[in-house]
């Protein structure tokens, strides 16, 4: 146990951990940088972190739908700070990706928080959001569920886990045990539903496949041996089951800068690039 006392006017300090430069106490950018514009009407600004998939596999079940959704995914480097820059500030203040604009309209309208991108776009296209009354709330049950429940997750067990410069056990158990009760809140719902708002795959799988599926398929923290990922059949089956979808193969990949590199795709600005513009294409 640590004998470290807080005392009674905190002072930031260098934290170590993989991702200490991206922290910071205040808002804000740190330097002057417009965004890249493209030709499509929807401009992406992201990585491929879990909440960035959100947005990736959006638009391309969108545009497999045969919706006119064409977008540019333009590479936000959050480890050499690129969130901080002034365009990318005006869009979300928050410093945090993904955001988006979205020019369909008069005038360009900024769209930030991973939810909000998705319901953004499952109601301009009238997709992957039911219509009916009772799934629609149950839809955003699930979504507000997912973007409540990940900070857990990432920033707690990922964070301490896998990234933390020491390893604390307290802190590792604790967001153990809430990763694994949230595992358990999914596979008890996904025992009674082929998706988390019922029989229809919704924004609501979109967002929490993005973290979850991935987690129990063995591609966040290294820890799916550790959280015996496979004792959650449900999560697995429905992990698996969407994770074979096409548009899903493809908007992961998006503004992705790790991992093989025949997955990473660092800019996507039209359909052939996931065919020619892969890093084992042009790396």
């Amino acid at each position: 146990m640590s004998d470290y006392t807080p005392p009674k006017v905190w002072e930031p300090k260098e934290s170590g951990g993989k991702f200490a430069k991206t922290n910071r106490p205040v808002a804000g950018p740190t330097h002057d940088k417009a965004l890249p514009v493209g030709k499509h009407p929807f401009q992406v600004y992201s990585l491929a972190t879990p909440n960035g998939v959100k947005v990736g596999v959006m638009f391309e079940e969108l545009l497999a739908l045969g919706k006119e959704a064409e977008y540019d995914a333009w590479l936000i480097n959050i480890g050499d700070g690129d969130q901080f820059g002034s365009g990318f500030v005006e869009i979300n203040p928050n410093s945090k990706i993904p955001a988006m604009v979205d020019h369909t309209g008069g005038e360009p309208l900024r769209v930030f928080e991973s939810g909000s991108i998705l319901v953004h776009l499952a109601e301009k296209f009238g997709a992957f959001l039911p219509s009916d009354p009772a799934k629609r709330v149950e839809t955003m049950n699930w979504l507000f569920w997912q973007m409540g429940s990940a900070p857990y997750l990432g920033g707690g067990f990922g964070h301490f886990y896998a990234y933390a410069p020491v390893s604390i056990e307290y802190a590792i158990d604790r967001f153990t045990m809430e990763t694994k009760r949230q595992l358990d809140v999914l596979d008890r719902r996904l025992a009674e539903t082929e998706f988390l708002a019922g029989d229809e795959y919704t924004i609501a799988d979109i967002a929490t496949w993005s973290w979850y599926g991935q987690l129990v398929l063995g591609r966040l923290y290294d820890a799916a041996e550790f959280l015996q990922v496979e004792s959650y059949t449900h999560v697995m089956r429905w992990a698996k089951q969407i994770d074979a979808r096409p548009a899903v193969q493809r908007g992961r990949m998006v503004n992705r800068t790790f991992g093989e590199p025949q997955t990473q795709l660092h800019e996507r600005h039209d359909a052939s690039d996931f065919d020619t513009k892969t890093q084992d294409k042009i790396g």
